[in-house]
């Protein structure tokens, strides 16, 4: 290596999604974005909210960690505006918390709309208090270093999904979801229909209607034993 090592690498500028196209997915549900996504962009399992009632959506602010370093998440707070989503990328990391109450106060300082983290989080108690949702993989007392190296808003992989800076991120107590800028406008579309149909099965539901398969769409294959 000549000279030293880079510590924190840093995109400023970046592409944020219109309100008007962001407000299309607000207020939606994690499965019905999901869905319009053709079942696409879910975070593993695994990531979920502090609070059952945590929901949030918004572009997103990528920061990128190594095990046991909080670096680049923490000066991830310098490059957000009000309504941006932080996700943290740790590649799963369970050794040590990678955000805490402090920091999770002055985020919400600055406007942060949610913290998605792949890795763990620390000091529940301070972190409900602030009120901004934080969805992660788990808590741990321990805390990690703050040398690098890290990246901000070059993209991250969290939850095994890529999230490139800017695209939408929608979140509930079922999980999150990521929609790439790029395919936003397509996703709302679809998203619009998705919620037809869900209105549509709920109605046939409670009118006794609704049916869950269709045995005439497999003729030949069915066996009754009595």
């Amino acid at each position: 290596m000549i000279g030293d090592p880079v510590a924190l690498t840093i995109r400023r500028r970046i592409k944020r999604p219109p309100a008007a196209l962001l407000a299309k997915f607000h207020g939606r549900p994690s499965g019905y974005v999901t869905d319009a996504r053709n079942g696409g962009g879910c975070m593993d399992y695994a990531i979920k909210p502090l609070e059952p009632g945590m929901r949030f959506c918004g572009p997103a602010v990528t920061a990128f960690c190594a095990p046991m370093d909080i670096l680049a998440a923490m000066a991830s707070l310098d490059f957000v505006r009000a309504g941006d989503v932080i996700v943290i990328g740790t590649a799963g990391s369970r050794t040590a918390a990678t955000i805490g109450d402090l920091w999770l106060a002055a985020a919400r300082q600055k406007g942060v709309a949610a913290v998605v983290c792949d890795g763990l989080v620390r000091d529940v108690k301070g972190l409900l208090k602030a009120r901004v949702p934080v969805f992660a993989r788990g808590v741990t007392p321990n805390s990690g270093f703050r040398n690098g190296p890290g990246e901000i808003n070059t993209g991250v992989t969290c939850g095994g999904v890529h999230v490139a800076p800017g695209d939408i991120v929608v979140g509930d107590r079922d999980g999150v979801v990521v929609v790439p800028l790029a395919e936003a406008r397509s996703v709302a579309a679809s998203l619009k229909l998705v919620e037809q149909k869900e209105a549509q099965a709920e109605r046939d539901v409670a009118a006794g209607t609704r049916r869950f398969w269709n045995p005439q769409s497999l003729p030949g294959k069915l066996r009754y034993l009595d």
